[in-house]
């Protein structure tokens, strides 16, 4: 069930969503930007939904047939893994953001409702969008690495419930399709327009259907890897209709936008690879390998920025914008070779006691 070869496509689209979420966070503040531009970066928190999908894709070839295979022995280093991936990172992040607050308080400009210390603990460990809190604070992106967490308890007992390679295509698209009418229905019933909406109160289900929609197209990929041609040919067809089908407003963006980036995903999986690929070129590549780090990184910087050098947070000019964006890159560069990375080998080094073999 796992593969060791990358998908190098994948990995750079990764890049290329988490630059959507941080032009998202400053489309409002370069007012010289066109409008037609302004309204498309609007739509840059979607990138989040195809981060659970990617989320799910991965974990499921890498760990769904070793948990399946190995029961209970298995669990430590999973989790081991998967903490070792997301919390050290997301420790260093906040603690900047706790100086930042007591900095901002010493001087009386500490606003509670972006920094309440009552909240930390939750943000410490990651559960701070469980139902927990009413609105998202200190380091906002966080709360998608909290809704991740959530769908990576929940994992195994998916793996363990369902394997797809036992069920038919059909049953595995059908699955998929389920999940987005699932999920349309949840926002409908809550009255949440888009996905963005009610994010304290709907992120974790949003993350957790999406995580296992990537699951099975996982599944989907693994059956087809061998003869890709025709269902990357059919998965962008899908990709295409629903996209038109959104935009057009004739189905709803809770319904559309998660199926079409199922669809997108298993296009970019299946290509992955062949010849001429323009997003394995080696640059990309790389933004997609620090793209945790800007993703998790860019908000409390853009924060800090705009106190530091910003008169009129609504009218930053290019020649600001720019140094930020080059500030987004250099740290990014640096969190993922300074702590990112060497904080996962020291995680992962450690030997943990397993339980024997259920």
């Amino acid at each position: 069930m796992t593969t060791r070869r990358e998908l190098a496509a994948l990995t750079s689209v990764r890049g290329i969503a988490a630059w959507a979420v941080v032009l998202y966070h400053i489309r409002l503040s370069a007012d010289w930007l066109p409008n037609g531009l302004v309204s498309m970066l609007a739509k840059g928190y979607l990138a989040v939904d195809f981060f659970f999908l990617l989320s799910g894709f991965v974990i499921w070839m890498t760990w769904a047939d070793r948990l399946r295979s190995r029961g209970l022995a298995e669990l430590p280093a999973f989790l081991q893994k998967r903490v070792a991936r997301i919390w050290p990172l997301h420790a260093v992040v906040l603690a900047g953001g706790v100086a930042l607050a007591l900095l901002l308080a010493a001087t009386g400009r500490h606003d509670a409702r972006e920094f309440p210390f009552a909240e930390l603990p939750l943000h410490l460990l990651l559960i701070q969008n469980w139902g927990f809190t009413d609105a998202l604070a200190w380091n906002d992106p966080a709360w998608s690495i909290s809704a991740e967490l959530g769908a990576y308890l929940l994992f195994p007992l998916l793996a363990l419930a369902i394997d797809w390679r036992r069920m038919p295509a059909w049953a595995v698209i059908s699955a998929i399709a389920a999940g987005g009418v699932l999920l349309a229905s949840i926002f409908a019933a809550a009255g949440a327009p888009t996905l963005g909406h009610e994010i304290a109160r709907l992120g974790l289900i949003r993350c957790v259907i999406e995580f296992a929609m990537g699951t099975a197209v996982a599944a989907l990929w693994l059956r087809w890897r061998d003869r890709p041609v025709l269902p990357a040919l059919s998965a962008t067809a899908v990709l295409t209709l629903l996209g038109t089908m959104t935009i057009t407003g004739l189905i709803p963006e809770a319904l559309g936008v998660p199926l079409a980036f199922a669809a997108l995903l298993l296009a970019l999986a299946l290509t992955s690879g062949m010849r001429g690929n323009p997003l394995e070129g080696r640059a990309l590549h790389y933004l997609g390998e620090i793209s945790y780090a800007t993703y998790l990184g860019h908000f409390l910087l853009w924060f800090a920025f705009k106190l530091a050098f910003v008169d009129d947070a609504h009218a930053v000019p290019p020649t600001l914008t720019a140094l930020y964006l080059l500030l987004v890159l250099g740290s990014s560069i640096a969190l993922y070779h300074l702590i990112e990375r060497p904080a996962q080998r020291a995680i992962n080094a450690i030997r943990l006691r397993r339980p024997r073999p259920a």
